[in-house]
């Protein structure tokens, strides 16, 4: 998969392209199933996929204080587009003078000269341009004028309810990690780096990996069943996130004890999924108490994750 930074750095024409737009924070069943059309389409005219979105989030450049927790971060939005087939990612810089964008101009000079769009596909609830003027429907008319195709995808619904990033997020912050894995496609995962902590799971005989994160979006406090994947190989696991409170609390920390692992992780790079929630975070009276808990714990993961 080729990505494109910059509307500038797009400089040569690519043959029948077939384009969604969005910000695709997720990237989840709803976005998958554009993607998938967007495919689709491209493989039949011989053409090519194109996703195109923007850098940073629209709300953290228009409303901060509205912006929301992103659930990917770049990197891992780029792995998925690549996995759902996207051959070409055009991330644009979004700012103020992009944001000012009259939705014509953007339709004519970007999408019509600039990229020679052949169709165009976008979510049931799609808006875009300067406050969201450019409808559905006045892409459609704009087509007609420029020459490309808009198609529009229904909305897809998980258990009655309709998939969507905040959907996602909602279940993320009450710990219903199992859900929003309904509800994306796969379990929802963090990356980051193992870096040095306080050493109380090495001391307690529960070594654990610190995990430092880009990711914004992190499952509500407690211990859960977890898969992580580090250089090629999937570990199986117990993550805590929380802030220690039998231990006088302190800054929220992403702890992972993974089975049968006793190398010295420090340094490397970590991806965790994360699979069933198993319990809130406590604060036990003694270290001998949290040490039982740990105990039922693992015996708990090891559980939900036999059939894994």
């Amino acid at each position: 998969m080729r990505i494109i930074r910059g509307i500038k750095n797009y400089t040569e024409q690519l043959p029948s392209p077939v384009l969604t737009l969005g910000n695709f924070d997720g990237v989840h069943l709803g976005h998958q199933a554009i993607f998938g059309k967007v495919v689709e389409r491209a493989n039949e005219i011989k053409g090519t996929s194109i996703a195109f979105t923007f850098e940073p989030h629209p709300l953290k450049v228009l409303a901060p204080e509205r912006s929301p927790r992103l659930l990917n971060t770049f990197h891992g939005k780029m792995r998925l587009f690549e996995e759902a087939c996207i051959q070409v990612v055009v991330c644009a810089h979004f700012n103020r003078s992009f944001a000012d964008q009259n939705p014509e101009d953007f339709a004519r000079d970007v999408l019509h000269k600039l990229i020679g769009v052949r169709e165009v596909y976008v979510g049931y609830d799609y808006a875009f341009g300067k406050g969201r003027e450019g409808s559905i429907e006045s892409l459609k008319k704009m087509g007609e004028r420029y020459g490309f195709e808009v198609g529009v995808i229904d909305p897809v619904k998980v258990d009655g309810t309709v998939v969507s990033s905040s959907a996602v997020r909602d279940l993320l912050i009450n710990g219903r990690v199992e859900e929003a894995a309904r509800l994306l496609g796969r379990p929802y995962l963090i990356e980051g780096e193992v870096v040095h902590g306080a050493n109380r799971g090495h001391t307690l005989g529960f070594p654990t990996a610190n995990l430092k994160t880009a990711n914004e979006m992190i499952p509500a406090f407690g211990v859960y069943a977890v898969v992580a994947s580090m250089e090629a190989k999937a570990i199986k696991g117990v993550a805590s996130i929380g802030i220690r409170p039998t231990f006088d609390s302190g800054p929220v920390s992403i702890e992972v004890y993974l089975f049968n692992v006793h190398e010295d992780l420090y340094g490397k790079a970590m991806e965790v999924a994360f699979i069933k929630r198993l319990r809130g975070e406590e604060k036990f009276s003694t270290a001998d108490d949290l040490i039982r808990q740990i105990r039922k714990d693992v015996q708990d993961a090891q559980e939900v994750l036999k059939v894994l």
